[in-house]
């Protein structure tokens, strides 16, 4: 019976480290979970490592089991996958995904925890999150049959989302990222793949997740007339720039955001947060999707990941943490 636990916390900006923690004891309706794997999501959790959320953007950033504020000291997450020891007898035993930071073990309610399919490995389950941004993204662009499609950015969510768009029939998706090394990434995924200059233009749909203006700019530049780029990225407190001059107008380009905190309105009638993180794991039955996860650390590294992460010494899509030795 696990009653002791230890969590990661931002001490400050920058910095850091693992706590201990009590936990409750769980009620009729909460669940007792181990933590088996969580998952760095590099983009936003490195922002927040960094202390770079604008203060205007505090409570809509909230991870939903948060402790503490922006900018520290802060408990910040949300890919956690783990054992349910304690709970409703439909649950005890089950594997489940939970959006919950970096934690060995943790006491939530029962319906805050989606239960892992059979066919899914729990150490894939950890990008149940980062599939689920990118079926919201999708269900935003709405993609049709034989589409131009082009991804900006080889990141997380970005190669998530060309996962995805691949089983689109007769979708040809090319991933842009200024790395060479995606490529193999691009190829294990089953899409082309360009450096910036040499990306394929006139394309329908753009999706953007570089998190950089020149990203912005060069999925605008790639668009063909009366295009939509969806964006993806998360900037924080760092400005943006791009040229709506020239052709935008006379071409009648879109830009429009697509953000995970709220179900896209072409579903937000027929389908709950619940509903679209269960679609996700079910998505994660493919194999594919393991080509995002690129690395990984024990959880007494975390703070060491994080930093190297966020200083950019540790190259990573997702990186995974393990929590074999608790």
């Amino acid at each position: 019976m696990t009653r002791e636990a230890r969590a990661f916390w931002l001490r400050t900006p920058g910095v850091g480290e693992i706590r201990p923690c009590l936990l409750p004891t769980p009620g009729p309706d909460e669940v007792l979970v181990r933590t088996l794997f969580s998952a760095v999501s590099r983009g936003t959790e490195t922002l927040v490592f960094g202390g770079h959320v604008p203060a205007d953007q505090y409570a809509a950033m909230r991870a939903p089991f948060q402790e503490g504020d922006f900018p520290a000291p802060v408990k910040y997450g949300y890919l956690n996958v783990g054992l349910v020891e304690e709970g409703p007898e439909r649950l005890r035993g089950r594997t489940v995904f939970c959006l919950y930071p970096h934690q060995s073990a943790y006491v939530v309610p029962a319906d805050a925890v989606v239960v892992v399919p059979d066919g899914v490995p729990a150490a894939r389950a950890v990008l149940a999150g980062t599939v689920e941004t990118a079926v919201n993204a999708l269900w935003d662009a709405a993609p049709l049959v034989g589409d131009r499609v082009t991804v900006v950015g080889a990141g997380m969510v970005g190669c998530a989302v060309a996962a995805l768009l691949a089983r689109f029939p007769g979708v040809r998706v090319e991933l842009v990222d200024v790395d060479p090394a995606r490529a193999a990434v691009a190829a294990a995924l089953g899409v082309d793949f360009a450096a910036p200059d040499d990306a394929t233009g006139g394309r329908d749909l753009v999706v953007h997740a570089s998190a950089s203006s020149a990203g912005l700019q060069r999925s605008v530049d790639l668009l063909a007339a009366e295009g939509t780029v969806v964006e993806l990225s998360w900037y924080g407190d760092r400005p943006v720039t791009v040229a709506l001059g020239g052709a935008f107008h006379s071409r009648r380009l879109t830009v429009r955001a697509s953000q995970v905190g709220m179900v896209a309105p072409a579903r937000r009638g027929s389908r709950s947060f619940a509903d679209r993180v269960a679609l996700a794991l079910d998505l994660l039955a493919d194999p594919v999707f393991d080509a995002l996860v690129t690395g990984e650390s024990r959880f007494a590294d975390l703070p060491d990941v994080l930093a190297r992460l966020h200083a950019g010494d540790l190259s990573a899509l997702c990186h995974r943490i393990s929590y074999d030795e608790e």
